[in-house]
C-alpha cells in the first residue's frame, strides 16, 4: 500500500494519546498509552513493517471525503462508491467514566448509509515500533494481540481471519442502515468466553458516541472567539486540546515522530515533547481565546514538573516529556525505511542539550501574562524567577544554538537576545505591577544594555534589516516577533525596513514565495544539514501578525495581511490541520499536526480580526 500524503491524515485522541487516520480509512500512527510511548500502528513510517488498522470498502472506483462532527474531534470517513456509500466514524471515547470499560481505545464505528458495502478490515499491529514480537489468537468474540506485558484485543462481531503477518482481516457485507462497531483496546480483563471481551450492544456503542461528541462540544463552547475566521480558530483550539497531556496539563509540539520536512532527507525529529518556548504562545492563545483552565494547567505543568529540574547558575533545558522530565536520549529505528525512504526514523531528541537562551523570554512571558490575566504569581514562584532573571543579567552575552537548534554551530543569535530582553522587561513589569523585591536597577540597566546592543549589532545598514545573528547578512523570519513582544513599535523604520526586506522573494535575498515564509535563507544551508526544506507554517502567520499591527501606520499593510492571510488557510488540508512546513506544491512536510503553527493561527486571526473592527471605514 502506498504512502499517504502527509496532509491527507485527520487526528483523534482522548488528551494522552492521539492516533492518525487517513482519507483511506487507515490508522498509520498510534502509541499506545502515552503521546510518547511506543507505537502499535506505525505505517506512516513504514508502510511494509509499522503496522495498520484499516476499514474501507472492498472497490476500484471509491472517492473519500472527510471531515469533522461538527464542533467535535469525532473524525468522519466517507467512501463514495458507484452503487454506494459508507461512513466510518472515528474517535477515542472521552467524557466517559474513570472507570469505565472503554475508556482510552480506539473505536471505529462502519455504518452503510445507501445501497449496499462490501467492507475489509485489516488489522496488523506492530509493537515498539515494530521491534516487538506478538502472538496473535482468535476466538469467539474476536482476535487478542499478545506482546510481552502488553495485550490488546479486538472484539468482532464479524467472523475474523488470520492474515499470516501478525494481523488479523475480515470481509463483510453491510447493507444500508446497518453498522459494526470495532474497538481496538488495551485489556487486562476477561470477556464472556474467552480473552476477548464480548462486542459492545449497539446501545452502548452509541452512548459512548454521545458522551464522546457531548464533551467536545461543550469544551468548544467555552471559545470566545467570534471573529470573521471562527471555524478556523475553533479548530486549532480543538487540534490544541488533542496535543494536552490532560494528567500534567503539557503540550506537545507535535504528536508524530521523523515526518520529514525534505522527502528523502534526513530532516526528520522527534516533536513528541514539551518545549518552554512554546509557553507564551500557548498561554497566550489560550487567553485570547477564553480557555483560562488551559492557560492555568500549562503553567501548572511548568510550576510542578518542568520547575522541578531548574537549577541555579544552570541554563534552563529547551525541552520535557509530557512528565517533566528532560532525559530524551536521542536514537534511530534502522529497521523502518522512514516515510517514503525519508531516514533516520528518530525517537527521543538531542536537542534537549542545546543551549538555546531564547526560552527564558518566552518563559517570563508566560508568567507575565499568566499573572495578569489569570491568577497572582505566589512568592515562591517568584524567588526563583528572580534568582534566574539575575542569573541572565550575568550571561546574556554568550552565544547559543538558538531557536531553529543548530546543531552545527552557536551563534549571537538576534532572536535570542531580542527574548532576553523579555525575559528582564517581563521581570521589570511583574515586580513594579506587584511591588516585589527584586534588584530592578540591575534589570533594567541589563535590560537597555541588550537593548542597545541589538540595534547596533543585530542591525545590518547594508540590508537595512535585522539579521540572524551578529555579522551575518541573512534575514530570519522569527525576527517578524519583534513587535509582537513589544520590543520596537511595529510602524518603526527599522521594522517596516525588515518586513519589506522579508516580502522579497528568496532571489532577492528574502523569505517570501508565494505568500509562504522561509524561516531563513533555503540557500545556502546554514544549518549544515543536506536538501532544502519547505516553508514554515508559523513563521507565515507571524508575518501575517507583523503586517498586522504596521498597519496602524501604513494601511496598505492591512490588505497585504488579509491576503496573505486567507492564502495560507488555504495551505491547511481538509480538515483545517497544518504540518510544521508546506511544500513548493503545497504539499505538508514535518511533523503533524503542529501545535505552533495553530497558535500562531489563532494569534494572526484575533488580531487581524481586532484590527479590521477599528479600521475606519472608507
Amino acid at each position: 500500500m502506498p504512502y499517504q500524503p502527509i496532509e491527507n491524515y485527520g487526528i483523534i485522541g482522548n488528551m494522552r494519546t492521539v492516533a492518525l487516520v487517513g482519507r483511506n480509512g487507515s490508522i498509520d500512527w498510534y502509541c499506545y498509552p502515552h503521546f510518547d510511548s511506543p507505537s502499535i500502528f506505525g505505517a506512516i513510517l513504514d508502510e511494509n513493517k509499522g503496522g495498520r488498522f484499516q476499514i474501507c470498502p472492498v472497490a476500484d472506483q471509491v472517492r473519500t471525503k472527510q471531515f469533522y462532527w461538527p464542533s467535535t474531534n469525532i473524525l468522519v470517513t466517507r467512501f463514495l462508491l458507484p452503487d454506494g456509500i459508507a461512513e466510518l466514524e472515528d474517535f477515542i471515547p472521552v467524557g466517559i467514566r474513570a472507570d469505565s470499560p472503554w475508556i482510552g481505545h480506539l473505536c471505529r464505528r462502519v455504518r452503510c448509509v445507501k445501497g449496499t458495502v462490501r467492507v475489509r478490515l485489516i488489522c496488523r499491529p506492530a509493537f515498539n515500533y515494530g521491534r516487538g514480537s506478538h502472538e496473535t489468537q482468535l476466538d469467539t468474540n474476536g482476535a487478542s494481540f499478545h506482546s510481552g506485558s502488553q495485550t490488546f484485543t479486538l472484539p468482532s462481531a464479524v467472523p475474523l481471519e488470520l492474515d499470516g503477518q501478525g494481523g488479523v482481516i475480515a470481509e463483510f457485507l453491510l447493507e444500508e442502515g446497518k453498522s459494526q462497531l470495532f474497538i481496538f483496546r488495551a485489556d487486562g480483563a476477561r470477556g464472556c468466553e474467552g480473552d476477548v471481551p464480548c462486542p459492545p450492544p449497539e446501545k452502548e456503542a452509541e452512548e459512548l458516541f454521545q458522551r464522546t461528541l457531548r464533551f467536545w462540544r461543550k469544551w468548544i463552547s467555552s471559545c470566545t472567539y467570534q471573529g470573521r475566521w471562527r471555524e478556523h480558530v475553533e479548530r486549532s483550539a480543538l487540534a490544541l486540546k488533542l496535543l494536552t497531556f490532560d494528567p500534567t496539563g503539557a503540550i506537545i509540539a507535535a504528536p508524530t515522530t521523523s515526518l520529514p520536512e525534505v522527502v528523502g532527507g534526513t530532516r526528520n525529529w522527534d516533536y513528541r515533547y514539551t518545549w518552554v518556548r512554546d509557553a507564551a504562545f500557548t498561554v497566550y492563545a489560550f487567553l485570547r481565546i477564553g480557555f483560562r483552565e488551559e492557560a492555568a494547567a500549562f503553567m501548572n505543568w511548568i510550576e510542578t514538573y518542568a520547575a522541578k529540574h531548574l537549577r541555579p547558575n544552570m541554563p534552563v533545558p529547551v525541552m520535557f516529556t509530557i512528565h517533566g522530565d528532560c532525559e530524551i536520549p536521542e536514537s534511530t529505528l534502522d529497521h523502518w525505511e522512514g516515510y517514503r525512504a525519508s531516514g533516520p526514523v528518530r525517537i527521543g531528541n538531542a536537542a534537549v542539550s542545546q543551549f538555546q537562551f531564547d526560552v527564558y523570554g518566552e518563559f517570563m512571558d508566560a508568567f507575565y501574562l499568566y499573572n495578569k490575566y489569570v491568577s497572582p504569581i505566589s512568592y515562591d514562584p517568584w524567588v526563583r524567577i528572580r534568582r534566574r532573571l539575575d542569573w541572565i543579567c550575568e550571561n546574556w552575552q554568550r552565544p547559543d544554538a538558538g531557536l531553529w537548534e543548530m546543531r552545527n554551530r552557536e551563534e549571537h543569535f538576534v532572536f535570542s537576545k531580542v527574548m532576553n530582553w523579555v525575559a528582564l522587561d517581563r521581570g521589570v513589569r511583574l515586580a513594579e505591577k506587584r511591588a516585589l523585591p527584586a534588584n530592578r536597577t540591575k534589570w533594567i540597566q541589563e535590560r537597555d544594555r541588550i537593548y542597545e546592543e541589538v540595534m547596533t549589532r543585530g542591525w545590518n545598514e547594508k540590508r537595512r534589516a535585522f539579521t540572524q545573528f551578529y555579522g551575518s547578512e541573512d534575514l530570519d523570519a522569527s525576527l517578524l516577533v519583534m513587535p509582537l513582544v513589544f520590543f520596537m513599535a511595529p510602524n518603526d523604520p527599522r521594522m517596516l525596513s525588515t518586513i519589506d526586506a522579508i516580502l522579497k522573494s528568496p532571489s532577492q535575498g528574502g523569505l517570501v514565495s508565494d505568500s509562504l515564509v522561509y524561516r531563513y535563507p533555503p540557500d545556502p544551508r546554514i544549518d549544515g544539514l543536506p536538501g532544502e526544506e519547505g516553508t514554515f507554517n508559523m513563521c507565515s502567520f507571524w508575518l501575517v501578525e507583523a503586517l498586522t499591527r504596521a498597519s496602524q501606520t501604513s494601511p496598505e499593510k492591512l490588505d497585504q495581511a488579509m491576503l496573505l492571510f486567507e492564502r495560507m488557510l488555504g495551505y491547511a488540508n481538509h480538515l483545517g490541520l497544518y504540518a510544521e512546513q508546506t511544500g513548493s506544491q503545497g504539499e505538508a512536510l514535518g511533523n503533524f499536526p503542529q501545535a505552533f503553527t495553530h497558535l500562531a493561527l489563532i494569534s494572526a486571526a484575533f488580531n487581524l480580526d481586532r484590527r479590521l473592527g477599528s479600521r475606519n471605514p472608507t
